[in-house]
């Protein structure tokens, strides 16, 4: 006698992880930060999961991450840094973290734009990693893609563009101020925000669309 397989119901909320504010990003896909504040942004993300992180690097870059500098925004000790030698090494090692669904947050910087075909492979991938995750119980993988200047990978998600803004003070001010800008989404239109962080706070405000 065989018993029936019971699956776990995907929660629509819980594959909402938070952005700031309101907003917020569809875990199970991939998403694209780019501007001067990708990485700060990508961190900001960091700290608002819970679990290892994979975080995938070029190899050839002299640039590192600075636990010190990551420190007030995410435990840098969740990190599992990876280094690829070549730009197929970055995606193949994107691709499979997201299906193992063992990351509840996986990140890749990139110097080009993919092409649609390897963020296609991306987010199924990441559809995979869902199942995988569901079934431990853990939450499905968020995915992100960084790049400079505004981007452009093809078949994201979501397009976030993050630049720092002038401060609302002349002299030394706690917060940070920056624009967010929504450059795509697949359900919602282009939109910008007046973003200020500081100390245990951040408030967000909706701004003219941002020339980026």
């Amino acid at each position: 006698m065989s018993l029936p397989i019971q699956h776990q119901a995907a929660d629509p909320a819980r594959d909402l992880h938070p952005l700031f504010g309101a907003l917020t990003l569809r875990r199970g896909r991939v998403h694209e930060l780019c501007g001067p504040s990708r990485i700060q942004l990508a961190a900001r993300i960091m700290g608002k999961t819970r679990g290892p992180v994979v975080w995938i690097r070029p190899g050839w870059l002299p640039e590192r991450l600075n636990a010190a500098g990551l420190q007030p925004l995410a435990d840098p000790a969740r990190l599992i840094l990876v280094q690829a030698d070549r730009d197929e090494g970055l995606l193949w090692a994107a691709e499979e973290a997201l299906r193992s669904g063992a990351a509840p947050l996986v990140v890749a910087e990139l110097l080009a734009p993919p092409a649609l075909t390897p963020t296609r492979r991306l987010h199924l991938a990441a559809g995979a990693g869902s199942e995988a995750a569901r079934r431990e119980g853990g939450p499905a993988p968020l995915g992100l893609i960084l790049l400079p200047g505004r981007g452009g990978a093809q078949g994201v998600e979501s397009r976030w563009h993050m630049a720092p803004a002038p401060s609302r003070a002349l002299l030394w001010w706690e917060e940070d101020s920056f624009t967010l800008t929504r450059l795509r989404a697949r359900l919602l239109p282009p939109a910008s925000w007046s973003l200020r962080l500081g100390p245990g706070s951040e408030t967000l405000e909706p701004s003219p669309l941002a020339e980026v």
